[in-house]
């Protein structure tokens, strides 16, 4: 039986319980973005941490520190977790040590999946066609401090209606599959959630800005990145977590 199974929050599942099945894990804002802006940009691998210590021993000449701790760079970082500060001429070749508050935690909490991917709009399509081919899957929400953020479920809900258009329907959704995959339906018209039309960018990034991961965004004066993170569909690239590092993937876009 092919199934979709989404999960709001990671503590909503025992981490066993992804043995022998594919996962995807997504957070919108930011993580699971900028992980893909730094694998695009020429990044050599990612290293999800859970601990800043661990990072900052980890730190070498070929290293990156990126990542933040309630929105905010962590003192002594490189970088935060804005996506368009990981560019080429900063990661390109280099071992990015990347820890945040929610994000890193959800990747971890993946560990027993495989394959485990990581999904934010930008990539959207390219994580559909690497999700239809497995029979069982786990979309796994970052959420914020234990909360459900309504950017990851909007997300959550486009992969699971992608998903089931393309596979005439032939996916069981558990109850928040359904639900998040009425979600997106509700947030656009017919034309643009069936791909007749192209979604823009600004339209996304205003319903994320009201999200709960937005609005807090909008308070540090983080808004670009909410622009940056809505530019659907525009990079044909896929991380995809193995054993614990994201490895450097070719850029199809």
């Amino acid at each position: 039986m092919k199934t979709i199974d989404v999960y709001p929050l990671p503590a909503l599942f025992d981490a066993e319980e992804l043995r022998e099945t594919c996962a995807v894990v997504i957070d919108v804002l930011r993580a699971t973005t900028t992980v893909l802006c730094a694998m695009a940009s020429g990044a050599e691998r990612v290293v999800p941490l859970l601990d800043v210590d661990e990072a900052l021993r980890r730190r070498n000449t070929n290293t990156i520190l990126g990542g933040e701790r309630g929105g905010v760079r962590i003192d002594g970082f490189d970088l935060g977790n804005s996506p368009e500060s990981f560019t080429p001429e900063v990661v390109t070749g280099k071992t990015v040590l990347f820890t945040t508050t929610n994000g890193t935690l959800a990747m971890h909490a993946a560990r027993y999946a495989e394959p485990v991917f990581l999904a934010c709009f930008m990539n959207a399509a390219a994580v559909v066609e690497s999700l239809s081919r497995f029979d069982r899957i786990n979309i796994i929400c970052a959420g914020t401090n234990g909360d459900v953020t309504e950017e990851d479920l909007l997300l959550a809900g486009c992969l699971v209606e992608r998903l089931q258009r393309r596979s005439e329907y032939a996916y069981r959704l558990n109850v928040q599959a359904t639900t998040v995959m009425e979600l997106w339906r509700n947030s656009f018209s017919l034309r643009r959630i069936l791909g007749q039309e192209t979604i823009p960018s600004a339209a996304l990034a205003q319903i994320l800005q009201r999200s709960r991961g937005g609005s807090n965004l909008l308070q540090l004066g983080l808004g670009a990145d909410i622009l940056a993170a809505a530019r659907i569909d525009s990079i044909d690239l896929v991380p995809q977590l193995v054993d614990g590092v994201v490895p450097r993937l070719r850029v199809g876009l």
